[in-house]
């Protein structure tokens, strides 16, 4: 087994993924020690009890958080997937777990700024990053990911709800140490945490996708291809009412070119019937490169 987690760790392709978490790791220890702890701001999961249980105690953060995700890791094994992707778990549990101790012991004051208001979001923006970046890297934070799958799987909770309980229940329990003000100011963090990492790991919502049905449909994709320079999926569909046969256009475009894409319909028929909802990330032909297919 040892082995086996050494060869996956410095496979080539791996790499790049590796530097991502340890990246990562490096950016949520500093949003957590330099700003977080430091206001009293409880995170979720694991490494908000381990800050509860450092106020009680003083026994340093990143060992409680490795010590706290040791039995919970054991226990969710099976959830955790494949190999590489428990490894990468593991890397980045115990990287965090390091260098968040690292900080203190070397700025044992490691302060920015007083204000509440700016600990919060720079803390929640900072850590938010880093879990975006262990995400990228293929690695999740450990405890509260898999917690989540096991309420999900065994009790039949909803990952978002899941997520919830586990973000929320260590942040009430700082409520009772650390007052009702900087929990309502923790789960504040909670969320533009969750939003940073979201935005980092899936991207800016950039791209935009379009469903178009219409009877002048052949006009309209041809007008898509040559003025837009986007392909046109071709999809077939029916009317529920009327049972009709339908053309539906399926398109993929940039944020910039949503204007573009309606002038366009219009043109072609003001009374088409056109969707346009928001992508994370597109991979292919025409945008980018599939790096894990390349």
């Amino acid at each position: 087994m040892i082995k086996k987690i050494f060869k996956e760790i410095f496979r080539r392709e791996n790499l790049s993924d590796f530097l991502y978490i340890i990246l990562g790791c490096i950016v949520q220890a500093v949003g957590m020690a330099v700003f977080m702890v430091p206001a009293k701001l409880v995170s979720g999961g694991i490494s908000g009890l381990a800050q509860v249980i450092n106020h009680l105690t003083g026994w340093p953060i990143g060992v409680m958080t490795l010590i706290g995700n040791i039995p919970v890791m054991m226990i969710g094994w099976r959830y955790l997937g494949r190999l590489p992707f428990a490894v990468r778990t593991l890397t980045a549990v115990f990287l965090f777990s390091v260098f968040t101790d690292v900080i203190y012991y070397f700025f044992p004051d490691p302060t920015l700024t007083g204000d509440l208001f700016l600990n919060t979001v720079f803390g929640a923006v900072i850590m938010g990053v880093g879990f975006g970046l262990v995400y990228l890297g293929g690695g999740t934070s450990g405890g509260a990911d898999i917690i989540g799958r096991i309420l999900n799987q065994r009790m039949g909770i909803s990952i978002s709800a899941s997520y919830l309980i586990c973000d929320t229940l260590p942040i009430l329990l700082g409520a009772v140490f650390f007052g009702w003000e900087l929990a309502l100011y923790a789960l504040i963090a909670v969320y533009i945490n969750g939003k940073a990492a979201e935005v980092i790991s899936e991207g800016n919502s950039s791209f935009r996708q379009a469903y178009i049905i219409s009877d002048a449909h052949a006009e309209i994709a041809k007008q898509i291809m040559m003025q837009m320079d986007h392909g046109v999926t071709i999809l077939h569909g029916a009317g529920g009412y009327s049972g009709r046969e339908r053309e539906i256009l399926y398109c993929v475009i940039y944020r910039g070119e949503v204007n573009t894409l309606k002038k366009l319909v219009a043109e072609a028929d003001p009374k088409a019937f056109m969707i346009v909802g928001q992508v994370n990330e597109v991979l292919g032909e025409g945008f980018q490169q599939n790096k894990y297919y390349s």
